[in-house]
Protein backbone atom coordinates (compact mmCIF):
# COMPACT_ATOMS: atom_id res chain seq x y z
CA UNK A 1 0.00 0.00 0.00
CA UNK A 2 1.07 3.43 -0.62
CA UNK A 3 1.83 5.44 2.17
CA UNK A 4 2.06 9.54 1.72
CA UNK A 5 3.78 12.44 2.46
CA UNK A 6 4.04 16.44 1.87
CA UNK A 7 6.36 18.95 1.44
CA UNK A 8 7.19 21.21 4.44
CA UNK A 9 6.32 24.76 2.61
CA UNK A 10 6.94 27.47 5.09
CA UNK A 11 4.97 31.03 4.27
CA UNK A 12 6.54 34.36 5.22
CA UNK A 13 9.91 35.36 6.55
CA UNK A 14 12.32 35.31 9.67
CA UNK A 15 10.55 32.86 12.65
CA UNK A 16 7.23 33.13 10.76
CA UNK A 17 8.32 30.87 7.48
CA UNK A 18 9.35 27.69 10.27
CA UNK A 19 6.23 28.11 12.69
CA UNK A 20 4.21 27.62 9.13
CA UNK A 21 6.33 24.47 8.07
CA UNK A 22 5.64 23.32 11.51
CA UNK A 23 2.04 23.83 11.50
CA UNK A 24 1.55 22.02 8.45
CA UNK A 25 3.77 19.51 9.54
CA UNK A 26 1.87 18.85 12.75
CA UNK A 27 -1.49 18.47 10.19
CA UNK A 28 -0.05 15.74 8.52
CA UNK A 29 0.83 13.92 11.14
CA UNK A 30 -2.35 14.08 12.86
CA UNK A 31 -3.94 12.87 9.58
CA UNK A 32 -2.19 9.97 9.10
CA UNK A 33 0.53 11.08 6.83
CA UNK A 34 3.91 9.06 6.84
CA UNK A 35 6.97 11.49 6.03
CA UNK A 36 6.99 15.45 5.80
CA UNK A 37 9.95 16.58 3.64
CA UNK A 38 12.09 19.42 3.23
CA UNK A 39 14.55 20.60 0.17
CA UNK A 40 17.06 22.82 -0.46
CA UNK A 41 18.02 25.12 -3.05
CA UNK A 42 20.50 28.00 -3.56
CA UNK A 43 19.32 30.53 -0.85
CA UNK A 44 17.45 27.87 1.19
CA UNK A 45 18.87 24.59 3.47
CA UNK A 46 17.18 21.44 4.08
CA UNK A 47 18.50 20.42 7.25
CA UNK A 48 17.77 23.31 9.19
CA UNK A 49 13.88 23.12 8.51
CA UNK A 50 14.30 19.21 9.40
CA UNK A 51 15.27 20.34 12.68
CA UNK A 52 12.63 22.43 13.21
CA UNK A 53 9.92 19.47 12.18
CA UNK A 54 11.93 17.45 14.72
CA UNK A 55 11.33 19.54 17.70
CA UNK A 56 7.85 20.89 16.54
CA UNK A 57 6.06 16.53 15.95
CA UNK A 58 6.07 13.76 17.62
CA UNK A 59 5.79 10.81 15.54
CA UNK A 60 5.78 11.51 11.71
CA UNK A 61 9.16 10.93 9.53
CA UNK A 62 10.87 13.54 8.66
CA UNK A 63 13.06 13.85 5.32
CA UNK A 64 15.15 16.16 2.68
CA UNK A 65 13.82 16.03 -0.71
CA UNK A 66 16.46 16.55 -1.24
CA UNK A 67 19.39 17.51 0.04
CA UNK A 68 22.71 18.38 -2.19
CA UNK A 69 25.39 15.05 -1.53
CA UNK A 70 28.12 16.94 -2.59
CA UNK A 71 26.84 20.43 -0.53
CA UNK A 72 28.90 18.90 2.95
CA UNK A 73 31.66 16.68 3.49
CA UNK A 74 31.15 13.17 4.12
CA UNK A 75 32.29 13.78 8.03
CA UNK A 76 29.61 16.52 8.53
CA UNK A 77 26.49 14.98 6.86
CA UNK A 78 27.61 11.65 9.51
CA UNK A 79 27.59 14.77 12.70
CA UNK A 80 24.39 16.57 11.15
CA UNK A 81 22.51 13.12 10.66
CA UNK A 82 23.41 12.06 14.28
CA UNK A 83 22.22 15.27 15.66
CA UNK A 84 18.92 15.26 13.94
CA UNK A 85 18.16 11.39 14.25
CA UNK A 86 18.48 12.04 17.73
CA UNK A 87 16.37 15.34 18.07
CA UNK A 88 13.16 13.46 16.31
CA UNK A 89 13.59 10.78 18.52
CA UNK A 90 15.27 8.50 15.51
CA UNK A 91 12.57 9.46 12.55
CA UNK A 92 14.88 10.80 9.74
CA UNK A 93 14.80 9.77 6.35
CA UNK A 94 18.08 10.85 4.52
CA UNK A 95 17.35 12.05 1.31
CA UNK A 96 20.52 12.85 -1.03
CA UNK A 97 21.23 14.33 -4.57
CA UNK A 98 23.85 15.80 -6.09
CA UNK A 99 21.62 17.69 -9.12
CA UNK A 100 22.82 17.83 -12.56
CA UNK A 101 26.52 18.40 -13.43
CA UNK A 102 26.38 21.82 -14.47
CA UNK A 103 24.97 22.31 -10.76
CA UNK A 104 27.92 20.34 -9.17
CA UNK A 105 30.42 22.72 -11.13
CA UNK A 106 28.68 26.03 -10.68
CA UNK A 107 27.08 25.99 -7.56
CA UNK A 108 29.14 23.30 -5.13
CA UNK A 109 32.41 23.51 -6.97
CA UNK A 110 33.04 20.04 -7.20
CA UNK A 111 33.30 17.97 -10.65
CA UNK A 112 30.27 17.02 -12.48
CA UNK A 113 32.08 13.73 -13.50
CA UNK A 114 30.40 10.90 -12.60
CA UNK A 115 27.50 12.03 -10.33
CA UNK A 116 26.42 8.30 -9.36
CA UNK A 117 30.19 6.98 -8.71
CA UNK A 118 29.77 10.11 -6.50
CA UNK A 119 27.26 9.30 -4.96
CA UNK A 120 27.91 5.52 -4.41
CA UNK A 121 31.09 6.09 -2.65
CA UNK A 122 29.55 8.82 -0.77
CA UNK A 123 27.03 6.41 0.79
CA UNK A 124 30.22 3.85 1.71
CA UNK A 125 31.85 6.81 3.69
CA UNK A 126 28.59 7.70 5.58
CA UNK A 127 27.95 4.63 6.53
CA UNK A 128 31.04 4.34 8.28
CA UNK A 129 30.92 7.08 9.61
CA UNK A 130 27.38 6.86 10.94
CA UNK A 131 29.44 3.81 12.78
CA UNK A 132 32.64 5.99 14.46
CA UNK A 133 31.66 5.18 17.43
CA UNK A 134 32.93 1.76 16.86
CA UNK A 135 36.81 2.97 15.43
CA UNK A 136 38.94 5.19 13.10
CA UNK A 137 37.14 5.35 10.01
CA UNK A 138 40.36 5.30 6.66
CA UNK A 139 39.10 5.93 3.19
CA UNK A 140 40.78 7.12 0.15
CA UNK A 141 38.75 6.86 -3.04
CA UNK A 142 38.63 8.72 -6.26
CA UNK A 143 36.23 11.44 -4.76
CA UNK A 144 36.58 11.38 -0.60
CA UNK A 145 39.42 11.24 2.05
CA UNK A 146 38.66 10.68 5.14
CA UNK A 147 40.73 9.81 8.00
CA UNK A 148 39.55 10.02 11.60
CA UNK A 149 40.37 8.17 14.48
CA UNK A 150 38.56 10.30 17.57
CA UNK A 151 40.16 11.41 20.58
CA UNK A 152 37.68 10.89 22.68
CA UNK A 153 34.56 9.09 23.28
CA UNK A 154 32.04 8.80 20.87
CA UNK A 155 28.05 8.43 21.53
CA UNK A 156 26.29 5.25 19.75
CA UNK A 157 23.64 6.73 17.57
CA UNK A 158 20.25 5.86 18.56
CA UNK A 159 19.37 4.14 15.25
CA UNK A 160 22.39 1.31 14.03
CA UNK A 161 21.63 2.91 10.80
CA UNK A 162 20.03 5.68 9.55
CA UNK A 163 17.74 5.13 6.13
CA UNK A 164 19.87 6.80 3.13
CA UNK A 165 17.03 7.58 -0.20
CA UNK A 166 19.27 8.44 -3.22
CA UNK A 167 17.72 11.10 -5.75
CA UNK A 168 17.73 9.68 -9.95
CA UNK A 169 16.26 9.08 -12.93
CA UNK A 170 18.35 7.67 -15.41
CA UNK A 171 20.04 3.97 -15.55
CA UNK A 172 23.39 4.61 -13.29
CA UNK A 173 21.96 6.23 -10.44
CA UNK A 174 18.65 3.82 -10.64
CA UNK A 175 20.97 1.10 -9.65
CA UNK A 176 23.43 2.57 -7.65
CA UNK A 177 20.33 3.30 -5.42
CA UNK A 178 19.39 -0.65 -5.87
CA UNK A 179 22.89 -1.51 -4.69
CA UNK A 180 23.52 0.42 -2.23
CA UNK A 181 20.94 3.01 -0.84
CA UNK A 182 17.67 1.96 1.14
CA UNK A 183 15.59 4.12 -1.05
CA UNK A 184 14.88 5.46 -4.56
CA UNK A 185 13.31 9.47 -4.50
CA UNK A 186 11.97 10.03 -7.70
CA UNK A 187 11.47 12.43 -9.81
CA UNK A 188 8.11 14.63 -10.50
CA UNK A 189 8.51 13.73 -14.01
CA UNK A 190 8.11 9.93 -12.81
CA UNK A 191 5.10 7.75 -14.25
CA UNK A 192 3.97 4.34 -13.03
CA UNK A 193 5.24 3.07 -16.22
CA UNK A 194 8.27 4.57 -15.60
CA UNK A 195 8.57 2.67 -12.19
CA UNK A 196 7.28 -0.33 -13.31
CA UNK A 197 10.19 -0.56 -16.41
CA UNK A 198 13.02 1.43 -16.12
CA UNK A 199 13.17 1.94 -12.54
CA UNK A 200 12.17 -1.24 -11.45
CA UNK A 201 15.01 -2.94 -13.80
CA UNK A 202 17.19 -0.56 -12.67
CA UNK A 203 16.92 -1.59 -8.93
CA UNK A 204 16.83 -4.97 -10.03
CA UNK A 205 19.71 -4.74 -11.58
CA UNK A 206 21.96 -3.04 -8.59
CA UNK A 207 20.30 -5.09 -5.94
CA UNK A 208 22.02 -8.51 -7.68
CA UNK A 209 25.58 -7.01 -7.62
CA UNK A 210 24.74 -6.28 -3.25
CA UNK A 211 22.58 -9.92 -3.09
CA UNK A 212 19.88 -8.09 -1.70
CA UNK A 213 16.33 -8.30 -2.36
CA UNK A 214 14.98 -5.49 -4.50
CA UNK A 215 12.07 -5.12 -2.71
CA UNK A 216 13.91 -3.65 0.12
CA UNK A 217 14.65 -0.78 -1.61
CA UNK A 218 12.00 2.12 -0.98
CA UNK A 219 10.65 4.21 -4.44
CA UNK A 220 9.61 7.06 -3.61
CA UNK A 221 7.66 9.37 -6.25
CA UNK A 222 6.51 12.85 -6.15
CA UNK A 223 3.60 14.04 -7.49
CA UNK A 224 2.82 17.34 -8.64
CA UNK A 225 -1.18 18.30 -7.80
CA UNK A 226 -2.72 21.74 -8.71
CA UNK A 227 -6.23 22.00 -7.46
CA UNK A 228 -8.74 24.78 -8.32
CA UNK A 229 -12.76 24.53 -8.69
CA UNK A 230 -10.87 26.14 -12.08
CA UNK A 231 -9.75 22.98 -14.07
CA UNK A 232 -7.97 24.52 -17.10
CA UNK A 233 -6.32 26.92 -14.73
CA UNK A 234 -5.26 23.64 -12.66
CA UNK A 235 -4.25 21.78 -15.58
CA UNK A 236 -2.27 24.95 -17.35
CA UNK A 237 -0.27 25.38 -13.34
CA UNK A 238 0.42 21.69 -14.45
CA UNK A 239 1.79 21.91 -18.04
CA UNK A 240 4.03 24.97 -17.56
CA UNK A 241 5.94 23.09 -14.41
CA UNK A 242 5.99 19.91 -16.85
CA UNK A 243 7.39 21.86 -19.55
CA UNK A 244 10.31 23.46 -17.72
CA UNK A 245 11.33 19.96 -16.92
CA UNK A 246 10.31 18.81 -20.29
CA UNK A 247 12.81 20.94 -21.53
CA UNK A 248 15.44 19.02 -20.34
CA UNK A 249 17.89 16.13 -21.85
CA UNK A 250 17.47 14.02 -18.78
CA UNK A 251 13.93 13.07 -19.29
CA UNK A 252 14.70 12.01 -22.95
CA UNK A 253 13.94 8.27 -21.76
CA UNK A 254 11.06 8.80 -19.94
CA UNK A 255 9.14 10.77 -22.89
CA UNK A 256 10.57 7.86 -25.91
CA UNK A 257 9.06 5.14 -23.27
CA UNK A 258 6.12 6.97 -23.64
CA UNK A 259 6.24 8.02 -27.27
CA UNK A 260 6.19 11.76 -26.41
CA UNK A 261 9.43 12.48 -28.08
CA UNK A 262 7.88 14.61 -31.14
CA UNK A 263 5.91 16.80 -28.68
CA UNK A 264 9.23 16.75 -26.11
CA UNK A 265 10.92 18.51 -29.16
CA UNK A 266 8.33 20.87 -29.53
CA UNK A 267 8.23 21.49 -25.80
CA UNK A 268 12.37 22.30 -25.78
CA UNK A 269 11.69 24.35 -28.85
CA UNK A 270 9.07 27.04 -26.94
CA UNK A 271 11.50 26.76 -23.65
CA UNK A 272 14.66 28.01 -26.19
CA UNK A 273 11.84 30.67 -27.89
CA UNK A 274 10.89 31.54 -24.08
CA UNK A 275 6.89 31.32 -25.27
CA UNK A 276 4.86 29.95 -22.75
CA UNK A 277 1.84 29.67 -24.17
CA UNK A 278 3.47 27.51 -26.93
CA UNK A 279 5.60 25.17 -24.23
CA UNK A 280 1.77 24.60 -22.01
CA UNK A 281 0.19 24.22 -25.62
CA UNK A 282 3.17 21.94 -26.16
CA UNK A 283 2.36 20.02 -23.59
CA UNK A 284 -0.42 17.06 -23.84
CA UNK A 285 -3.19 15.74 -22.03
CA UNK A 286 -1.74 12.57 -21.77
CA UNK A 287 1.26 13.73 -20.54
CA UNK A 288 -0.56 15.74 -17.51
CA UNK A 289 -2.42 12.53 -16.72
CA UNK A 290 0.41 10.39 -16.32
CA UNK A 291 2.50 12.74 -14.00
CA UNK A 292 0.41 14.64 -12.10
CA UNK A 293 -3.07 15.25 -11.04
CA UNK A 294 -4.96 18.59 -11.46
CA UNK A 295 -8.62 18.62 -10.31
CA UNK A 296 -11.17 20.25 -8.45
CA UNK A 297 -10.76 20.88 -4.63
CA UNK A 298 -13.52 17.88 -4.28
CA UNK A 299 -12.29 15.86 -6.91
CA UNK A 300 -8.68 15.22 -5.18
CA UNK A 301 -9.82 11.93 -2.96
CA UNK A 302 -10.69 9.85 -5.81
CA UNK A 303 -7.80 10.81 -7.85
CA UNK A 304 -5.34 9.95 -5.15
CA UNK A 305 -7.45 6.79 -5.23
CA UNK A 306 -6.68 6.38 -8.75
CA UNK A 307 -2.87 6.75 -8.78
CA UNK A 308 -1.37 3.44 -10.52
CA UNK A 309 0.54 0.65 -8.32
CA UNK A 310 4.39 1.12 -8.10
CA UNK A 311 4.89 3.81 -5.44
CA UNK A 312 5.90 2.61 -1.91
CA UNK A 313 5.51 6.27 -0.94
CA UNK A 314 4.35 9.08 -2.57
CA UNK A 315 5.48 12.88 -1.68
CA UNK A 316 2.28 15.20 -2.87
CA UNK A 317 3.95 19.07 -3.91
CA UNK A 318 2.57 22.19 -5.57
CA UNK A 319 3.91 22.51 -8.66
CA UNK A 320 7.11 24.23 -8.20
CA UNK A 321 7.08 26.59 -11.16
CA UNK A 322 5.36 29.61 -11.71
CA UNK A 323 3.10 29.95 -8.28
CA UNK A 324 3.08 32.40 -6.17
CA UNK A 325 4.11 31.57 -2.29
CA UNK A 326 0.21 32.16 -1.42
CA UNK A 327 -1.11 30.10 -4.45
CA UNK A 328 1.34 27.26 -2.97
CA UNK A 329 -0.16 27.52 0.39
CA UNK A 330 -3.40 26.97 -0.86
CA UNK A 331 -2.79 23.97 -2.70
CA UNK A 332 -0.93 22.95 0.20
CA UNK A 333 -3.92 23.45 2.06
CA UNK A 334 -6.21 21.05 -0.30
CA UNK A 335 -4.23 18.45 -0.38
CA UNK A 336 -3.93 17.74 3.25
CA UNK A 337 -7.65 18.23 3.24
CA UNK A 338 -7.55 15.54 0.57
CA UNK A 339 -4.91 13.78 2.19
CA UNK A 340 -7.48 13.69 5.42
CA UNK A 341 -10.64 12.28 3.45
CA UNK A 342 -8.42 9.64 1.51
CA UNK A 343 -6.72 8.41 4.90
CA UNK A 344 -9.89 7.89 6.22
CA UNK A 345 -11.41 6.05 4.09
CA UNK A 346 -8.54 4.11 3.58
CA UNK A 347 -8.02 2.87 7.07
CA UNK A 348 -12.02 2.44 7.32
CA UNK A 349 -11.90 -0.04 4.26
Amino acid sequence: MTTFGVNAFGVGSGPERFATMTALAREAEEIGCAAVWTSELYSRSATVPMAALAAGTSTIKIGSNIAYGVGRSPLMWAAEARDLDELSGGRIILGLGNGTSKMMEAWHGVSGEAPAARMAELLTVLKSLWRLHEGPVHHDGRFYHVHISPTSDVPQPIRPEIPIWIAGVNKLMVRTAGELADGLVGHPMYTADYVRGPVADGIAAGAAISGRDPADVTVMGIRMCAINDDVELARRQVAYAIGQYAASRVYDRLFELHGWSGEQHKIRQAARDRDDEALIGAVTDDMIDEIAIACRPADFPAALARIPEGFDHLDLIAPPWGLSDQETRVINSEILAGLRIHLANTVSA
